[in-house]
């Protein structure tokens, strides 16, 4: 695995570690924490499609399902993101899911470097530990009765 990719993979888990750990240490901005995992969580899942969409029409004759399945990460993302009235842990919790099911796409996917499962295995469990620990202090916030925070 190229050293270069790891770090900036690594690096990139800060915005879904950092979240969880300041609202332990500073629960009322738990609302905005939230929101920026989120919105980050969102932003990841979207390049992540789009990598696969830039792999795919880097070929002579791209596949038809292959664009159109890389383009439903950045659709799925901004749905969640303006998905009125989803809980922010439901919305959380989704992402998570997501990230999991594309990162489970590209381990069964052929033509990607051997190394790449490996890599996005670690950063998806960075990234999906925390988004589901962001959900689970949202969801035992003082005063959260199922409404959006922020």
């Amino acid at each position: 695995m190229p050293r270069i990719v790891l770090a900036y993979g690594l690096l990139g888990l800060i915005p879904f570690l950092a979240p969880p750990l300041l609202t332990v240490a500073v629960p009322a901005h738990g609302g905005a924490l939230a929101l920026v995992a989120l919105a980050y969580g969102a932003l990841i899942l979207s390049f992540l499609g789009g990598a696969r969409w830039g792999l795919a029409v880097a070929t002579p004759a791209p596949g038809l399902l292959t664009v159109s399945f890389a383009m439903l990460p950045t659709l799925a993302a901004l749905a969640l993101l303006l998905y009125p009235g989803l809980p922010r842990p439901l919305q959380l919790l989704a992402l998570a899911a997501l990230l999991t099911l594309h990162y489970v796409w590209d381990a069964l996917s052929p033509g990607l470097p051997p190394w790449y499962p490996r890599l996005r295995a670690i950063l998806t469990l960075g990234a999906a530990t925390g988004l589901v620990a962001m959900a689970w202090l949202v969801l035992h916030a003082p005063g959260w009765h199922g409404e959006m925070m922020i």
